[in-house]
């Protein structure tokens, strides 16, 4: 393009010799399984871009994982995922070529060639979309988020938390519609982006806070999307030898930088479910009912689980990560999934030390959601120590 700043193929290049890594596809079905689990009940069903993958790898595409460190400080990062509720985009498949209008849409915007792409959030589907868009267009993917899991609304992202700004959002639809977006604040941007998902049919592609390898240095949850790689294989691996996936997965997080809190919070069967598709979310609750003391938890969601209740006690909140999965094959099950009389366990899990700051509290903890109680860490709670096997029944509160 004319006019536009490249950064030389050589770069690339060079950064590929520093250690990238190709992934196969065992890599990207794992990812799939890790990302549903990062997700907390959310960030969109990945079967749809788990099969665009399988098909870029069958056509000879190539996809290589590189780490944040890597990154020229110069370079351009697009961090890029979609908007909508789950239940909506569950149902209503892309076209495929959404991510890839929107990023050239950013490169004419910015005077600049993208030098490689990242999830907004590791969660679900949005943890999976930067690889389609890598694949086609043959940039590496970035090791890292700006989420850590995955949250509801656009500005919770620890970008904003640190002050970097949204703008230009690139949105995209199925039908070729593409709209450059400054806003006047990041809330601003998740409000009337909101509104815009809803009149593109419920679910849009979106890439915004694009920044520098600097600022991707300075602010991103790194080693996130290997992180996926690792749940997804331990998952894998277990099944695979007749072991409990549970105490794999359990094992595995015991083993990451900073999500190495986590447990069985409840093994049981949901005995209600409330929810609807308001406000372009998934909003609802689900209660289950454990098998062994009868006693009911209670689940609250906005398209991911926010938090966990016995009668008045909370067992883990937001930011914290709550997952029901299937309690004999620990398939991750999001929130648009549940259904009456499924046997599932709820699963808790302490989230990196940069999201549980006072300052990111402010934006993405329980008072952000409008629920009254305090954070508190799960680990905290639940009275686990990171030296002792955390497969049990959550302690009293």
């Amino acid at each position: 393009m004319r006019g536009m700043r490249d950064v030389a193929s050589d770069q690339i290049e060079a950064a590929s010799i520093r250690g990238a890594r190709e992934l196969t596809v065992d890599d990207v079905r794992d990812m799939a399984l890790g990302a549903s689990f990062l997700g907390s009940g959310g960030g969109g069903s990945p079967r749809a871009v788990l099969l665009q993958l399988e098909a870029a790898f069958a056509a000879g595409q190539r996809i290589s994982l590189i780490d944040l460190a890597a990154v020229p400080d110069d370079a351009l990062v697009a961090p890029c995922g979609w908007m909508g509720a789950p239940t909506v985009s569950d149902e209503k498949l892309p076209n495929g070529s959404e991510a890839a209008r929107g990023l050239l849409r950013l490169e004419q915007v910015k005077h600049q060639r993208v030098y490689a792409v990242c999830p907004i959030e590791i969660g679900g589907s949005n943890g999976l979309s930067p690889l389609l868009l890598a694949a086609q267009r043959g940039l590496p993917v970035v090791d890292c988020d700006g989420m850590g899991r995955a949250f509801p609304e656009s500005q919770m992202v620890i970008f904003n938390v640190h002050g970097c700004t949204a703008n230009p959002a690139i949105v995209t639809d199925d039908k070729g519609n593409t709209f450059v977006f400054d806003a006047a604040s990041n809330a601003e941007e998740e409000r009337i982006l909101r509104v815009m998902s809803i009149a593109m049919g419920g679910a849009c592609h979106v890439i915004d806070y694009a920044g520098s390898g600097y600022q991707m240095k300075q602010h991103a949850v790194r080693g996130t999307v290997s992180l996926a790689i690792s749940i997804g294989r331990a998952l894998r691996l277990a099944r695979r030898a007749g072991q409990d996936p549970f105490q794999a997965l359990i094992d595995c997080l015991r083993n990451s930088s900073y999500y190495c809190y986590g447990g069985v919070l409840v093994d049981g069967k949901v005995v209600d479910l409330q929810r609807a598709t308001t406000g372009g979310f998934a909003v609802g609750r689900c209660v289950l009912e454990a098998f062994e003391s009868a006693e009911r938890i209670v689940v609250e969601f906005q398209n991911e689980n926010l938090i966990a209740r016995r009668d008045d006690a909370v067992l883990a909140s937001v930011p914290d990560i709550l997952t029901f999965l299937d309690r004999e094959t620990a398939e991750p099950v999001a929130t648009e999934q549940l259904r009456y009389g499924q046997r599932l366990k709820l699963v808790g899990v302490s989230v990196p030390p940069i999201l549980r700051s006072e300052r990111a509290l402010a934006v993405l903890g329980p008072r952000a959601f409008g629920i009254p109680e305090a954070y508190r860490p799960i680990e905290s709670i639940q009275g686990w120590s990171h030296d002792r096997s955390l497969l049990h029944s959550p302690a009293r509160a």
